[in-house]
């Protein structure tokens, strides 16, 4: 089974994308988990000559790789400016360089005001430079995409000069995303096939949303190596996203990748995170609703047998099958929630729940396996379900003043009241509840995102859903819980939501 290298330009090629900056040890973190965890084959992780911040990266980057082995694994982006661009990376540690020269006609005279050959001269002085100072060269031919259309005789100069010079791979990047994949597929094989012995690697961006189809064109048509990026991040539309890039290899392309599936999901969030860039919730692979269930019909086809699952299992991802609770849900949607909550009902009791829970439905109002207990408890009156009450409760903000909460919870026959101030009115009743929590001896949840949506409109009265996921530790494991809230004031929301979190830690962990 061939190999295909899996190049990550995340911090390169990815950064490019607006409104996207990483900081020295975030850069190091994603490196990490890329190289070590995910396991891609090479990362570009800056561009020559960059700013004094991005030089101190890269610097520390390159000194972790060096101490573990990975400094033949990094890769930047350099420039035909003879002995500059090589001196640079020397200087920060770097063993690697991708050259980007031009490789279209247009290009070439346009952007430099040069002909083919003094174009070729330079990138000659450069390669033979970065060898002297043994520094490995791999060849970008930038917009070869516009080459190959509109100057192939260009192209086909540039290549067959380029691969008589000591470098390890040409890579051809689409840079504006204009291919589609049978012109993919038809112009690589030409190239391939003219050139049998040459490492091709294959740049391709998002422009048409292709990337990725693009990607498995290319692989399809032999290419050794492909450039991604986590989700997908990059200049316009962005790059190929790496989860989505080695799934479609190997499911249907049969080509073996290094990649260590069940750590992508993993090393998406981080990138979100640190990106500040949310990704679409239908994101294949990654993103949040992709393998929830929500008509009935599908939950009782899977529990009758996994009809309607596919080679996406979400264990494939570390992640688990999830079944959406609406005015679509049948019987089996509820009773695959109840089984996770650990709740048993009648079948009377489950037709009235489930009732209940389409009613809410057709309210635009979602359900979820977390409310369940609070929603049963309201329809058979059960209060003794909901241990932990949060009784009164003060918020009190000011201009220049700190916001001070005060809280009255009770949990079982015990009351207590506790006040306390924070940085904004959220973080007061939080900092205020941690101390209940301690009091019980309750252990405390890490938050770990925090999203308020509100709908479209803009009614000051408008019901705000304030979303928490929360990561828990009990008996040496983690699980992650997503509480929600719904009320018109933000901050209720939020707290509605916490509430509902610490009621999951007393009835179901402790």
């Amino acid at each position: 089974m061939k190999q295909i290298e899996i190049m990550d330009t995340t911090l390169r090629d990815g950064e490019q994308m607006q409104n996207v900056s990483y900081t020295s040890e975030e850069k190091l973190s994603i490196t990490k988990i890329l190289l070590t965890e995910v396991k891609v084959n090479r990362m570009e992780i800056t561009s020559a000559k960059a700013s004094a911040g991005e030089r101190d990266s890269v610097i520390n980057i390159t000194k972790w790789a060096k101490k573990t082995g990975n400094l033949d694994r990094l890769e930047i982006l350099s420039f035909v400016d003879k002995n500059i661009s090589i001196d640079w990376a020397i200087e920060v540690g770097i063993k690697r360089i991708n050259l980007l020269t031009k490789g279209s006609l247009q290009h070439c005279e346009g952007q430099l005001k040069k002909t083919p050959e003094q174009h070729y001269a330079d990138i000659k002085e450069t390669i033979e430079y970065a060898n002297k100072k043994n520094i490995e060269v791999n060849v970008y031919l930038e917009t070869y995409s516009n080459g190959i259309k509109d100057s192939p005789d260009y192209l086909f100069y540039m290549l067959d000069n380029i691969i008589k010079l000591p470098i390890k791979r040409v890579m051809l990047p689409d840079t504006l995303g204009i291919l589609d994949p049978f012109e993919t597929y038809e112009y690589l094989v030409k190239i391939i096939k003219k050139y049998p012995d040459i490492h091709f690697d294959y740049h391709p961006h998002n422009d048409y949303g292709l990337g990725v189809a693009n990607c498995l064109a290319a692989a399809k048509a032999g290419v050794n190596g492909l450039h991604v990026t986590v989700n997908g991040l990059g200049e316009r539309a962005g790059n190929a996203s790496l989860d989505e890039v080695a799934v479609g290899l190997n499911d249907f392309l049969n080509l073996k990748t290094n990649i260590n599936e069940k750590e992508l999901y993993k090393a998406s969030k981080m990138v979100e995170t640190f990106s500040g860039q949310r990704m679409a919730l239908n994101k294949p692979i990654y993103g949040s609703n992709v393998f929830i269930q929500t008509a009935g019909i599908h939950a009782d086809g899977d529990k009758k047998g996994n009809l309607y699952s596919n080679l996406l299992i979400p264990e494939r991802f570390n992640r688990s099958r999830e079944y959406a609770l609406g005015k679509l849900s049948g019987k089996s949607n509820l009773e695959f929630n109840l089984k996770k909550i650990g709740v048993d009902l009648s079948d009377g009791e489950k037709k009235i729940l489930l009732q209940k829970i389409i009613e809410l439905g057709d309210k635009k109002k979602l359900v979820t396996s977390e409310d369940l207990p609070f929603l049963i408890s309201d329809i058979f009156e059960t209060p003794k379900n909901i241990p932990f009450r949060l009784l009164n409760w003060s918020i009190i903000t000011n201009h220049q003043l700190k916001p001070v909460a005060a809280i009255k919870c009770q949990l079982k026959n015990e009351e207590i009241e506790i006040s306390s101030s924070g940085d904004g009115g959220y973080d007061a009743f939080m900092n205020a509840l941690k101390k209940v929590l301690a009091h019980f001896k309750i252990d405390i949840p890490k938050l770990t995102d925090y999203i308020v949506t509100i709908p479209p409109g803009g009614k000051t009265d408008a019901l705000v859903q304030a979303r928490i996921s929360w990561e828990v530790k009990n008996k040496n494991k983690t699980a992650t819980y997503v509480t929600r809230g719904v009320n018109s004031d933000q901050l209720v929301a939020a707290i509605e939501a916490t509430v509902k979190m610490i009621n999951i830690i007393v009835t179901k962990l402790n």
